[in-house]
């Protein structure tokens, strides 16, 4: 038997196989697959995750209960200091477990970096000693030409080290696919890396070298598959699908580390507005905009900032998680769809009884979530989530259409007294060879709270227009001001304004600094 599973684990290990809910070397081995320094209630909460399935609500709470009741038993017999009595099943436990545990990926080495699972939802690869200096533009990289004559784990070393140079070179997403040449995604734009056409082949072999070979396996089963992947203290996001040219893979550069409000691009004078919005003990705030507007690493800060000035318990959902959480002043507890849970909607559900202070939902897409998150605002819980929409009004349009038209009235009345705010974000050019954030902050003042009761989200924009001293401002507003500011040029601003007053204004100021600089050149 293992002498590194805790007493607490064994005895409820023991407790289950005893009442013939699982068995005990599947018991062991689960544990084993669970992030470094899980405990009891971490390994509970997988095993209720994993029995529960599609148990109604009053099984699950039956249970949670009867789970409960199991970890509570094992709490007080490790006491004891005695470890439970697995002699029946000690000898078929240790040779199976052996010949898993021994042979599975987070106990063998490859080649000059070394494999492991840290936890269910990422793969962990060590990185490389990569020396940056060398690496100054796509040129530096290695050539995917080659692709055919590497071995998988050549091939999983070449995948650790071109991750990690282009985060070096800025880039956000690297994107293979078969019949196409890799290619980057920097500042918005999409950049060619190599003008080698890969091969169905190809790409399959890239984009499948860091999974092992069950997950291969699922993956050429299910034909989509998402994870995170940890490189040393770097996180990526990788989704992978099966297309008409073959195997396609995105890979998402997560940020290194939780950047605050101002790193992201908010204003110093709308920072204080946002963190308002966390001190509500319920309610709902919403991080809205398109695919990579940056709403995953804002919804981050806002975590961030309630772990640090708040003492609560803080429950998240997300798909997959992306950055992590260390409990400061909160206790964070991380989910994720597909490996702690079956959907945002269960997870919901599921964490209306865990006692949290603080929800946060990844993605807020389909009615049942929506529901599920706007009643727990309303039932003494804050509410943070994301949507993919543009701008506030199209946010309660989209936030009231996913339900039938008769529910309609009462929602909006629901959502009406538990909104708190909605903050709606875009990256867009700066004009001087980066991106900058812009974005627009709507309050549940009383006006905006009539909007929603009466479904006139038309209105919404010159309310928020004039509610520049309650701290909201529109999109316009914020490009605008951010031109003033010296933030982003003309020319990379303006495309993306609509209101005839905002570009009044900002081609006025336009106008007036042109001049002035023309009268300097003509001194």
């Amino acid at each position: 038997m293992p002498d590194t599973t805790p007493a607490e684990i064994q005895w409820f290990i023991y407790a289950l196989a005893d009442n013939g809910a699982l068995d005990a070397s599947d018991g062991f081995k689960l544990f084993h697959k669970l992030p470094e320094g899980s405990g009891l209630a971490e390994y509970a909460q997988n095993v209720l995750d994993r029995m529960a399935g599609d148990a109604s609500e009053e099984e699950a709470a039956e249970l949670l209960e009867q789970i409960q009741t199991l970890a509570d038993y094992a709490v007080e017999q490790a006491q004891t200091g005695e470890l439970p009595p697995f002699d029946d099943i000690e000898e078929d436990y240790d040779e199976e477990y052996e010949e898993e545990y021994s042979s599975s990926p987070q106990n063998s080495g490859s080649g000059n970096f070394e494999k492991t699972v840290q936890d269910q939802a990422a793969l962990h690869f060590e990185p490389f000693d990569i020396d940056y200096s060398q690496i100054n533009s796509y040129a530096d990289l290695p050539s995917f030409s080659d692709t055919s004559n590497l071995s998988d784990e050549e091939l999983a070393g070449r995948m650790i080290y071109l991750l990690s140079c282009l985060r070096h070179l800025g880039c956000s997403d690297l994107h293979i696919s078969g019949g196409s040449m890799p290619f980057v995604r920097r500042s918005l734009q999409i950049e060619r890396i190599d003008s080698y056409v890969l091969t169905a082949e190809d790409s399959f072999r890239l984009n499948t070298s860091l999974l092992s070979a069950a997950s291969k396996e699922q993956f050429v089963n299910d034909q989509d598959m998402g994870y995170a992947l940890e490189v040393g203290i770097n996180r990526f996001r990788v989704c992978l699908m099966q297309e008409k040219d073959g195997t396609a893979g995105s890979y998402r550069l997560v940020p290194d580390h939780i950047c605050s409000l101002a790193e992201l691009g908010y204003m110093e004078k709308d920072i204080p507005t946002i963190a308002r919005l966390l001190d509500y003990t319920n309610g709902l705030v919403l991080v809205t905009g398109p695919i990579g507007a940056g709403k995953t690493t804002t919804l981050a800060s806002l975590v961030d900032i309630v772990n640090s000035k708040r003492q609560d318990h803080v429950i998240t959902v997300e798909d997959p998680i992306e950055i992590l959480q260390l409990s400061k002043g909160c206790q964070v507890t991380q989910r994720e769809v597909g490996q702690h849970t079956a959907s945002y909607s269960r997870a919901l559900k599921a964490a209306l009884r865990e006692d949290p202070d603080v929800i946060v939902i990844g993605e807020m897409h389909d009615l049942e979530t929506i529901e599920n998150a706007i009643t727990a605002a309303e039932t003494g819980h804050l509410v943070i989530g994301t949507m993919h929409t543009g701008d506030a009004p199209n946010t309660l349009n989209r936030l009231l259409d996913v339900f039938p038209p008769a529910q309609q009235p009462q929602i909006r009345a629901m959502t009406a007294g538990s909104m708190r705010g909605i903050i709606c974000q875009k990256l867009i050019p700066d004009g001087f060879g980066g991106l900058t954030l812009v974005y627009e902050i709507m309050l549940n003042t009383m006006a905006v709270s009539n909007i929603i009761s009466e479904g006139k989200a038309f209105q919404l924009k010159s309310t928020m227009s004039v509610g520049i001293k309650q701290g909201m401002c529109t999109m316009d507003q914020c490009i605008l001001e951010k031109y003033t500011q010296g933030l982003i040029t003309y020319e990379a601003g303006r495309p993306h304004m609509v209101d005839s007053v905002a570009i009044s204004q900002m081609e006025q100021l336009h106008a007036t600094r042109e001049a002035k600089k023309l009268a300097a050149a003509k001194k």
